[in-house]
C-alpha cells in the first residue's frame, strides 16, 4: 500500500477517536517515524572551517575562549563579535546564548556559554539548547569547538541532537528532512572524537527520540500492543538482544493478578514486554533489572480522574518508556553490560468488567491487595513486574520508574524526581548518575510507620495509604514486592516526565531517566544485598 494512503488511514482513526485498523496502525508508525527521522541533521566532524555560510556556533566558557575557538574567523569578524558580547553583557554562564546577524558571510552566528569549569552534563546540554535554538534554520550549520577535549565536543554533539527533537509529529508543517543541511563539528582531533560520538552519542540521541515518540503519541495510536510493536521495531537486528511478551494468557498462568485486574477495564488487552540485552563483556552474575509502568492512557477507572488535563495522561507510560530507552541506548552502543527493561503495559479504562473499589487482586507473589483506589494502578502493575523479575531473572540489582504520585511534585517541584530506596550503595550509584547526567535525584524515606497506612482489615495490603506521605507510601507498597536482599530502587518521575516548553526541549515528554539509566548500568558496581537497619 502507498505510504500516504497508510498516513491517511492513521490520521482519519485519530480525528474520530476508533481504534485504528492493522494497516492504519501500520500508517500511523509510518508517519510518525518520517517525522523523527525529520528531526536528525546529518553530524560531520573536520579540522577545516568550510564556507561562510549558513549557521555559525561558537560555544564559550570565558571572554579569552574566543580567540582561540574562533582563529579561522577574520580580524573583523572576531572584532564585530567581541563588540556584540560586550554591548549585550554577555556573561558566558551556562546555557546562555546570542544571536548575531549580518557578521560577514553567515546568516546568523550564535555564541552559546558553557560556564567556566563544565561538566560533561553541561556541555551535553548546551548543545541541546543549541539544537533548539537552530530548529528553525534550514541551512548548514557549522560548530567552532578547537580547545574542547574530545570527550566535551562528543557531549556537544550529542546534545545538539537530542535538542533538534520535535514533538509536532501529526502537523503538517513538520520540518521535512530533504530540507535540512548538515551540522559539521570543526575540532583539530576528529577522528578520536568521531569514534566517541559514533559508539555512544548517536545511540543516546536515537533513544532520547524513541522515548519522548512514544510519550508523546495519541493513546489511539499508542497501548500496549502498539508499544510492543515499536519496541521490536527499534531493537530489530540489534545483536544481544531477545525479547519476551507475556499476553493476556501467559500472565494468568504466571498469577499476575494485579496488572490483569488493571487492564481487564479496557478493550485493548495488557501486556508484559521483556527486555533483555546482554553485551560483550558484560559480568556473568546476573542482570541489572529496569521496571517501567507502562499506563499507556489512565482514565482513573473506575476511580475516574476530572477532566481538566486527562488527555496528557498519555504520558503515563512514561517510565516503560524510559526503560525502554535506557536499553536501547546501551545496546545500540554495544555496551558491555547486562540489562532487563520490564514494561508493564495496560490501559486503565472504566468499562463494565473494570476492577472497582472494594475488590481484591492476588499478586503473583501470593499478596492479596484490597483495592481502594482504581486510580492508584501505577504501582499494582509494578507489583507484579517486579515479583516476575525476582522469580525469572535472579537480579544483581533492580530500579522500577513510574510516574507515580502528585505528591513527588508538592515535596520536590521540577528539578528533581523522588528516589526511595533501603539500600544506601544503589541509592549512592543512582545519585551519583543523576548528577553526571543532570537528572537530579532526591532521596525521600521509605518509613516501616507506613505498614500501618497500607494495611487492610481484608487483604495484605491496600492499595493506598492514609493522606500524609503520598509518595513515600506508594513506594513503600511497591517494595513489599521484591525480596529485601535485593538491591531494590523506586524512582517517581510523576513531577519531571511531563514538562512545559523551555530552552532545550518543546512540550511533552522529557525522556527523563534514559540518560540516568544508561550512565546507572555503564557504572554499575556490585552491592551487597544487607538492607537498611
Amino acid at each position: 500500500m502507498n505510504v500516504n494512503i497508510f498516513v491517511a488511514a492513521a490520521m482519519t482513526a485519530a480525528l474520530v477517536g476508533a481504534a485504528p485498523t492493522a494497516d492504519a496502525q501500520t500508517g500511523a508508525y509510518a508517519r510518525a517515524a518520517v517525522a523523527t527521522s525529520a528531526q536528525q541533521r546529518p553530524m560531520r566532524f573536520s579540522s577545516d572551517l568550510g564556507t561562510a555560510a549558513g549557521s555559525l556556533v561558537i560555544p564559550l566558557g570565558t571572554a579569552s575562549d574566543l580567540e582561540m575557538r574562533a582563529a579561522a574567523l577574520s580580524a573583523e569578524e572576531r572584532e564585530a563579535i567581541t563588540r556584540a558580547l560586550t554591548s549585550a553583557r554577555f556573561n558566558y554562564r551556562a546555557r546562555q546564548t546570542l544571536s548575531l546577524r549580518g557578521i560577514g558571510g553567515w546568516d546568523r552566528i550564535l555564541v552559546v556559554g558553557l560556564g567556566e569549569t563544565p561538566s560533561a552534563s553541561v556541555v551535553q546540554m548546551a548543545g541541546a539548547v543549541t539544537g533548539r535554538a537552530l530548529l528553525e534554520e534550514p541551512g548548514a550549520v557549522q560548530v567552532l569547538a578547537h580547545g574542547l577535549s574530545s570527550g566535551d565536543v562528543a557531549e556537544f554533539a550529542t546534545g545538539m541532537g537530542i535538542g533538534e527533537y520535535r514533538s509536532d509529529l501529526y502537523r503538517d508543517d513538520a520540518r521535512d528532512a530533504e530540507t535540512l543541511s548538515s551540522t559539521t563539528i570543526i575540532v583539530e582531533v576528529h577522528a578520536e572524537t568521531q569514534v566517541l560520538y559514533a559508539g555512544r552519542g548517536r545511540a543516546l540521541i536515537d533513544a532520547m527520540a524513541w522515548t519522548r515518540d512514544v510519550s508523546n503519541e495519541p493513546a489511539n495510536v499508542i497501548y500496549p500492543e502498539t508499544f510492543v510493536r515499536r519496541a521490536r521495531e527499534a531493537f530489530a537486528g540489534v545483536p544481544g538482544v531477545t525479547i519476551q511478551v507475556l499476553d493476556v494468557a501467559a500472565m494468568r498462568r504466571e498469577g499476575m493478578g494485579a496488572l490483569l485486574g488493571v487492564g481487564q477495564g479496557s478493550e485493548r488487552p495488557p501486556r508484559l514486554l521483556v527486555i533483555r540485552y546482554r553485551g560483550r563483556g558484560a559480568p556473568a552474575d546476573g542482570p541489572i533489572v529496569l521496571a517501567g509502568k507502562g499506563i499507556t492512557f489512565d482514565s482513573g477507572g473506575i476511580s475516574i480522574k476530572g477532566s481538566a488535563g486527562m488527555g496528557d495522561m498519555k504520558m503515563d507510560m512514561s517510565g516503560a518508556a524510559s526503560v525502554t530507552g535506557a536499553v536501547l541506548a546501551l545496546a545500540r552502543s554495544r555496551a558491555a553490560v547486562d540489562v532487563v527493561a520490564i514494561a508493564a503495559l495496560a490501559e486503565n479504562m472504566p468499562d463494565g468488567g473494570a476492577i472497582r473499589p472494594g475488590d481484591v487482586l492476588t499478586a503473583m507473589n501470593g499478596t492479596t491487595i484490597e483495592v481502594i483506589s482504581t486510580d492508584a494502578e501505577g504501582r499494582l502493575v509494578l507489583a507484579d513486574a517486579l515479583s516476575w523479575a525476582e522469580r525469572h531473572l535472579d537480579p544483581v540489582a533492580v530500579v522500577d520508574v513510574a510516574t507515580l504520585t502528585g505528591a513527588v511534585g508538592g515535596a520536590l517541584g521540577g528539578e528533581y524526581a523522588g528516589l526511595f530506596s533501603r539500600h544506601d550503595a544503589l541509592a549512592a550509584q543512582l545519585n551519583a548518575a543523576g548528577s553526571a547526567t543532570g537528572e537530579l535525584l532526591w532521596r525521600l524515606p521509605i518509613d516501616d510507620s507506613y505498614a500501618a497506612d497500607m494495611r487492610s482489615p481484608i487483604a495484605d495490603l491496600r492499595n493506598q495509604g492514609g493522606t500524609g506521605a503520598g509518595a513515600g507510601t506508594g513506594a513503600y507498597f511497591i517494595g513489599e514486592f521484591i525480596s529485601r536482599e535485593i538491591p531494590w530502587a523506586h524512582l517517581d518521575i510523576a513531577n519531571v516526565a511531563w514538562t512545559a516548553p523551555n530552552d532545550w526541549k518543546p512540550e511533552g515528554s522529557a525522556a527523563f531517566g534514559v540518560r540516568l539509566l544508561e550512565r546507572f548500568v555503564r557504572d554499575f558496581q556490585p552491592i551487597e544485598a544487607e538492607s537498611e537497619d
